[in-house]
């Protein structure tokens, strides 16, 4: 059995799931981009019943590029977001990859909000490109 764990900065919030991510994605949303404070997010989607979740978190709610919300839980301590909920898909648990700090963690399989997406940035050939 899979098992990953992914936790803050200050390790007091900490998520451990026991399956392979059902997608791997980045974002060049410019919501993402603020919210990473880099160029593009990069984020796996577990379903929620393999997921368990420790420590306390402090949620924030924000509206996305295409108008929908999302609740992102971030360590009060250290202030890392560890993972999110998407209110247009239920079930599912959306956690920022470098939060596991695992190289081995599978790559992106998805590119979304190309749109927006910094012209330098090379993505890998295989990937599939979503508008």
């Amino acid at each position: 059995m899979t098992q990953r764990v992914a936790t803050c900065s200050c390790r007091q919030l900490m998520l451990r799931t026991t399956e392979e991510p059902l997608r791997v994605s980045i974002c060049h949303c410019h919501a993402c981009q603020r919210r990473t404070g880099s160029v593009f997010g990069v984020q796996a989607r577990f379903r929620e019943g393999s997921v368990v979740i420790r420590g306390h978190a402090t949620a924030y709610v924000r509206r996305g590029d295409t108008g929908q919300s999302a609740t992102f839980h971030f360590c009060p301590v250290c202030g890392s977001t560890l993972y999110y909920r998407l209110d247009s898909v239920e079930g599912l648990i959306g956690v920022p990859v470098g939060a596991f700090a695992n190289p081995s963690f599978p790559a992106p399989n998805i590119s979304v909000f190309e749109e927006c997406m910094h012209p330098w940035v090379a993505l890998p050939g295989e990937i599939e490109h979503v508008e």
